[in-house]
């Protein structure tokens, strides 16, 4: 899983996910990419398994570039505990995506390899995404 390895502070506020992305909203690597329709918060073990779900398809062929990282952590508290005693420990680490943002990009396969593999990594996100290629863009 992605996690950063060092952290200024080890917890962090919620934070608010308003607007639309201007950073990371346009193809920079690839010739297909996987852009948020909807904000939300994505786990590493989503990114992870989108990931898994491009190259499992490809295989072996074109290179994929993952976009976001996970570097807010997210703290839960154990089960059954009760109010008080301040806040838990990390439980997991998230992306914080707004809309318009890139997720994964891919190049060098064909046009229906890369909309079908990313079409499956879309089913992995908690949000809508759509798939954007360059020839759109122009």
């Amino acid at each position: 899983m992605l996690q950063p390895r060092r952290t200024k502070f080890r917890k962090q506020h919620r934070g608010k996910m308003k607007g639309v992305s201007n950073r990371g909203s346009a193809l920079a690597f690839g010739d297909f990419g996987l852009k948020a329709v909807d904000a939300s918060w994505v786990t590493s073990r989503q990114i992870e398994s989108g990931r898994r779900a491009i190259t499992g398809y490809v295989q072996r062929g074109g290179q994929v570039w993952i976009r976001i990282f996970p570097d807010k952590p997210v703290s839960s508290r154990p089960a059954e505990t009760r109010m008080g005693g301040g806040k838990g420990a990390v439980d997991h680490w998230v992306a914080p995506v707004r809309r318009g943002r890139i997720i994964y990009e891919i190049a060098d396969v064909s046009e229906a390899a890369a909309r079908e593999a990313l079409r499956r990594a879309g089913a992995k996100f908690p949000m809508a995404v759509k798939i954007v290629s360059r020839a759109d863009e122009l």
